[in-house]
């Protein structure tokens, strides 16, 4: 186990581009089990979940290539769905909450699929009724052997139907989309999540020779195919990472670049932002955060009410920048409500925030309210523990605009979110360093 020892209150400079999309990612290498010609994805992060999938992904028969830096061939033309009911796999596939997907590709054309029940992140619950009740619905049958936590779907061949989800779950959506290619007939998904990453995937399926038509909507067209064939792809950049590093720009009072962001993707992310005062430049593909000396100041409604920030299904604002929002807040002039919607457990990190010195007030689970200092107090270092990926970086984010060394145990959790993070925020003139825990 590691940990990092973080100098904070330096201000930093200088260029960072971000990596591959882990979420879109996850989506992605699900999707190579669907065919067995080669597929070729570009701009793989280099972090601790894809990496894992990417080993589930060969235990399985996939052959895996690393063609450079970020850049993978995939090939599954000898499957050993054998593997799906070892005791390896259950352990292996219950540590990575992205496993679910590849339960939609391996029923689609294998006609069966397995999962332990998928581990991730401990923000609250997850549940999966939203896939499985689409897998039965395309005609799969379902069991549950409770005492393990392990699901089966099994189906001859998928049939196309009408599906309205219960809720327009991204990961749900993608594994029925996924299943929903081979099936006979055409199936038709209302409420689908429409995420940039969900998009991504239909783009990529479509090059495999997919027929899905309503891409970028909450209703999606799929005319089932025989077979798909191989394509090659390139990730988006994680918006995730790039919305943590607006944020640590805002925290420290630093001038930052963030390279190749891909606009046209971030949605609500940058007005999010702008709102707590921050001003976001848009300079050709890249953001431009200049040091905000003067401090930032948070914005209130029309009326003059309290600033909300929430979490919404796309095109609403991403639920997982909410805790980097909540963070850098701490030092804006103003007050927000911070409301997660979507996940109970998710804004109990504050603790050791308030411990820093931020003025927060945990309302309930899901909301928190945030009285910005406007840099006239700096808050303090201490010793945390990173909870989940999100929460993780935004401790990281206060640690490093705090006075003082902060140390943060279980690194391993923002690894799994964040490529290299440390060298990367080092070549920003950050002091940080990774030590083993002693």
């Amino acid at each position: 186990m590691g940990i990092f020892k973080i100098e904070g209150g330096h201000q930093l400079s200088g260029e960072i581009t971000p990596q591959g999309a882990k979420n879109e990612a996850l989506q992605i290498l699900c999707a190579v089990l669907l065919t067995d010609e080669e597929v070729v994805v570009e701009n793989i992060p280099d972090i601790v979940d894809v990496n894992k999938l990417i080993d589930l992904l060969r235990d399985l028969g996939v052959k895996v290539k690393q063609l450079s830096n970020g850049i993978y061939s995939f090939k599954a033309d000898e499957i050993n769905m054998d593997y799906l009911t070892s005791e390896q796999f259950k352990k292996d596939g219950g540590g990575l909450r992205g496993s679910i997907m590849l339960v939609g590709p391996l029923l689609a054309r294998f006609g069966k699929g397995y999962i332990p029940k998928p581990g991730g992140d401990k923000i609250g619950r997850r549940r999966l009724d939203t896939h499985f009740e689409g897998f039965i619905k395309l005609g799969a049958s379902f069991r549950y052997i409770r005492e393990e936590h392990f699901y089966g779907v099994e189906a001859d061949r998928l049939k196309g139907c009408y599906i309205l989800l219960d809720e327009a779950s991204v990961t749900g959506t993608a594994n029925i989309v996924m299943a929903a290619v081979l099936a006979e007939g055409t199936t038709t998904i209302y409420n689908a999540a429409c995420e940039p990453y969900l998009q991504q995937l239909c783009e990529l399926l479509n090059k495999m020779g997919a027929k899905i038509s309503g891409i970028g909507s909450n209703l999606l067209t799929i005319e089932g195919v025989d077979r798909l064939g191989g394509a090659s792809h390139r990730m988006l950049p994680d918006m995730i990472e790039i919305g943590s590093w607006i944020g640590l720009a805002a925290m420290t009072r630093s001038e930052i670049t963030i390279k190749d962001v891909s606009w046209k993707h971030l949605g609500q992310i940058p007005e999010a932002f702008r709102r707590l005062g921050i001003t976001i430049e848009k300079k050709g593909d890249d953001i431009f955060i200049p040091a905000h000396k003067d401090g930032y100041k948070i914005q209130s409604f029309i009326d003059g009410s309290i600033l909300t920030l929430a979490d919404a299904p796309w095109p609403g604002l991403t639920p997982d920048l909410l805790s980097v929002l909540l963070v850098t807040s701490i030092q804006a002039e103003g007050e927000v409500l911070i409301h997660q919607k979507m996940f109970e457990s998710r804004l109990f990190f504050v603790d050791k925030l308030i411990d820093m010195g931020a003025k927060i007030i945990l309302c309930d689970p899901h909301r928190a309210t945030v009285i910005g200092h406007n840099f006239k107090h700096q808050i303090k270092a201490t010793v945390m523990t990173s909870p989940d990926i999100r929460a993780g970086v935004s401790l990281l984010i206060a640690a490093l605009s705090a006075k003082g060394t902060s140390i943060i145990h279980n690194v391993e959790q923002i690894d799994r979110g964040y490529e290299n993070i440390v060298p990367r925020l080092q070549s920003l003139g950050a002091k940080i360093e990774r030590i083993k825990e002693v």
